[in-house]
């Protein structure tokens, strides 16, 4: 494409200068020639004028009183009727240019000049209307080449920007080039970069969150089977398989609600359910982890709370923090219910030291941790409670007290609006 511009550039640059250089060479020919042709006939006449006034008066009439009249290298030759020619100059050799003048008394004046004259300053003429289109055509090659880089260069950058794309790196470069076209190209490619980071954000996130989501409940399930494979009891077996049946459903709920929020993180299906189910399920859930750990989980508050969320994501979120104490807390982890307002309050507080002061209200970001974790569990947590329409708060650092709060009256709405908490 460079080579194409500079060499259409410089073909309408020849073509205009071969239209417009000829006509001038013509004209400017031309032009010099008539120029000469009228300085001669001028120098007749003039020359003829003077031999009149010199007759008239009775004056010399010779080569040696004229020869100051006749100007240049021309040659003039001067007849006078019952005299001798008179000659002024060398006559010139080859093509010449002539003017033949006669006088009042008879005389007759002719001027000649060589046409090589002419011919030199049409030469000079020339050469300098070839150093001026050879200077246009210089100008011209450097435009184009200049043009061809402004055109081509963002081209390269663009290309380049799309095989980053495809190459797995999504991150926009937002360089403009002064050219509409050009910066609408790369606009798109910016705004498809954009979403491209966005959607690989969303699947990584979504990942990580699975992870960190399923890891407990899988382990807790494994649990559960070992302990189906190590007793003879019927009984046992029923209790711990209906135990891990439940776990499983929970499971299930947990992988649903985890591509809910991937697609659309404002999207729940809140429903008015009793708290102390859902925190009856978690005491069992971690209390065998807690006993390998020697240490205690209770429960403890007002009793027979209705809320409005979602008991899966409610569970998901309560899990994350009671995870959090058994991983960074001490002591026996408490879980306490009380209303606040239109509120229903569960508080998760242990008796460990305490979030560090430097995390402060970063404890809810993503990568955020105080020791050896992935620091996704809380971020994860609220991303879910928030959901639903609820909040989840640290309301003291230390010893650590988090609060979920959650409506316990479904907003009204109007039809076909998604339902809302509040």
């Amino acid at each position: 494409m460079r080579r194409r511009l500079i060499n259409s550039t410089l073909a309408v640059v020849l073509v205009v200068i071969a239209v417009f250089g000829v006509s001038l060479v013509i004209v400017e020919t031309r032009t010099i020639s008539n120029s000469a042709q009228e300085r001669v006939d001028s120098e007749a006449v003039r020359l003829v004028s003077i031999v009149d006034s010199r007759i008239l008066g009775d004056e010399q009439v010779n080569a040696r009183v004229l020869k100051d009249q006749v100007t240049g290298d021309r040659y003039a030759r001067i007849e006078i009727p019952g005299r001798d020619s008179i000659h002024i100059g060398t006559p010139p050799t080859g093509d010449v240019i002539t003017s033949t003048r006669a006088g009042e008394e008879g005389e007759t004046v002719t001027v000649e000049e060589a046409r090589s004259a002419v011919t030199r300053e049409v030469g000079r003429t020339l050469l300098i209307i070839a150093a001026v289109a050879l200077l246009a055509v210089i100008a011209a090659v450097l435009l184009a080449v200049r043009q061809a880089n402004r055109l081509t260069s963002p081209l390269t950058d663009l290309a380049e920007t799309a095989e980053r794309l495809g190459s797995g790196d999504p991150r926009p470069r937002h360089k403009r080039y002064g050219v509409p076209e050009l910066d609408r190209v790369a606009d798109v490619l910016d705004g498809s970069a954009e979403r491209i980071a966005r959607m690989l954000t969303a699947e990584r996130r979504l990942a990580a969150d699975a992870s960190h989501q399923l890891r407990t409940p899988l382990t807790a399930l494994s649990m559960r089977l070992e302990e189906i494979t190590l007793t003879d009891d019927p009984s046992t077996v029923k209790e711990e398989a209906t135990i891990a049946l439940a776990q499983v459903e929970r499971l299930t709920d947990v992988v649903e609600r985890l591509l809910t929020n991937a697609r659309d993180p404002r999207t729940g299906s809140a429903v008015t359910f009793d708290l102390d189910e859902v925190i009856k399920q978690q005491l069992a859930e971690w209390r065998p982890a807690y006993r390998n750990a020697g240490r205690a989980i209770v429960s403890s508050g007002k009793h027979h709370l209705q809320a409005v969320g979602t008991p899966g994501a409610v569970a998901q979120v309560l899990a994350a923090l009671i995870e959090n104490s058994l991983m960074h807390g001490g002591g026996t982890v408490a879980l306490r219910t009380r209303v606040t307002g239109n509120q229903a309050v569960i508080e998760v507080t242990d008796e460990g030291a305490g979030v560090p002061a430097d995390l402060g209200a970063r404890i809810f970001e993503r990568a955020i941790s105080g020791r050896n974790s992935t620091g996704i569990g809380l971020a994860v947590a609220r991303d879910l409670a928030e959901a639903d329409g609820g909040r989840l708060e640290m309301l003291q650092a230390q010893p650590p007290v988090f609060g979920l709060f959650l409506s316990r009256t479904p907003l009204k709405r109007r039809d076909g609006d998604q339902p809302t908490v509040r």
